[in-house]
């Protein structure tokens, strides 16, 4: 079994502060920043930032859906954790100034994949599918930051 890591960037027009509280805003924002390949969404426990608690299944594929069960942590003022308590998943959202009106915005998904052509398979294209389904969680954000 390998680590298996998937990361998008963008930069957003908005300043890294901004930016940061609509990602961390479980409740108002995230909802609607995301892509259909997210559903069932639901806020557990909190709502802003470390301490959430929140569900959703993610549609990878037709036939692949994972459950997540995210619990919300920060490893400091520019990041949110998002850590799956049902599997090895972990997801950090990572925000930096980039210029006086903009920033930076990385989102990174590890997690321990399978072994074998199975493996393979996973590390050759999860990570293609998880950049596009981020990516367009990310334009989304960078949509309802600029107002």
């Amino acid at each position: 079994m390998s680590t298996v890591t998937a990361t998008t960037t963008r930069r957003i027009d908005a300043p890294a502060e901004r930016v940061l509280a609509a990602l961390a805003d479980y409740r108002g924002t995230r909802p609607h920043l995301l892509p259909q390949q997210f559903t069932d969404y639901e806020v557990i426990e909190g709502g802003q930032g470390a301490g959430t608690e929140v569900r959703w299944k993610l549609h990878a594929t037709k036939k692949r859906v994972r459950d997540v069960l995210a619990v919300v942590t920060a490893t400091d003022r520019h990041a949110l954790v998002e850590s799956d308590a049902n599997s090895s998943l972990v997801t950090t959202w990572r925000v930096e100034d980039d210029g006086p009106d903009a920033s930076e915005v990385v989102v990174t998904s590890e997690w321990t994949g399978a072994s074998g052509i199975g493996g393979f398979f996973e590390r050759t294209f999860a990570p293609r599918g998880l950049d596009r389904i981020y990516g367009e969680l990310l334009d989304n954000l960078a949509d309802a930051v600029a107002r």
